[in-house]
């Protein structure tokens, strides 16, 4: 009896080991908040209850993201060089959770023109994606290929991919992860992240707040922001959170067009 066993580490966890090993390397800072939802989860809540639509609360938070984004320039952008390159449209990529070879893995998919979209447009391409899902780890996204490469390959092509254009453009430098679903223990994940903007959802959360001198119990959900601190300093950092913070609260995403 050894007392052990081996596994073997797959394809798919070199994908994910690789990725972290690139985004180590950047300069990160973290802003950790809560905010109320009490507004806009009532507001899915209805409109869950009328359509029987399977609907997103990520969706929303991606919506809000974008659009606070879309206000703040910079942060749409990344650094290449001596130059930063900023982009026109607003691509979030969100993670998802998804399960292949008896494991599961995270996968993104960038949500293009987010900063366009309504709520319901952001919410079907969420449920597309997740619908769609391919054999293996990239395949609905069309890079399943890259599971073929040597870790030092690809880990040279994943730091080539956050300085190209062209891949920036497709997958955004705006990121979102929400793993508050997967716990009902408060969480505030600090995320390692190759993205210029990232937030990284946590559980909601109920907590007593003073409403006209009362006290009343309200839900807020954890955020951790971080952001590129080669880019982005702290205190328009924390501008930026505050704005998002308002655009959460006031469900303005999911009032009539």
């Amino acid at each position: 009896m050894r007392g052990y066993r081996t596994e073997p580490f797959g394809k798919n966890r070199r994908i994910v080991a690789a990725s972290v090993r690139v985004s180590r390397q950047r300069n990160t800072i973290h802003l950790v908040t809560e905010v109320e939802v009490g507004t806009p989860r009532a507001m899915i809540a209805k409109r869950r209850e009328e359509t029987g639509d399977k609907l997103s609360f990520t969706a929303y938070l991606v919506g809000c993201l974008a659009r606070v984004c879309s206000e703040h320039p910079r942060f749409n952008s990344f650094r290449k060089g001596r130059r930063l390159i900023v982009l026109d449209d607003v691509t979030v990529n969100v993670l998802f959770e998804r399960e292949f070879d008896g494991a599961p893995v995270p996968e993104s998919v960038g949500i293009r023109h987010a900063d366009r979209k309504s709520y319901d447009d952001i919410n079907r391409d969420i449920q597309k994606t997740k619908q769609s899902q391919g054999p293996h780890m990239g395949s609905s996204s069309g890079m399943g290929w890259i599971r073929l490469m040597p870790d030092g390959l690809l880990r040279a092509f994943i730091r080539l991919a956050s300085r190209s254009i062209t891949m920036q453009k497709k997958y955004g430098v705006v990121g979102v992860t929400a793993i508050g679903m997967f716990s009902r223990t408060p969480l505030w994940p600090v995320p390692i992240t190759n993205a210029t903007v990232t937030m990284a959802v946590g559980t909601i959360v109920p907590r007593v707040v003073m409403v006209d001198g009362n006290p009343e119990e309200r839900e807020h959900v954890c955020l951790t922001l971080s952001f590129d601190h080669d880019i982005i300093d702290g205190a328009p950092a924390a501008r930026f959170v505050d704005r998002l913070a308002r655009e959460i609260r006031s469900g303005a995403l999911l009032q009539p067009m």
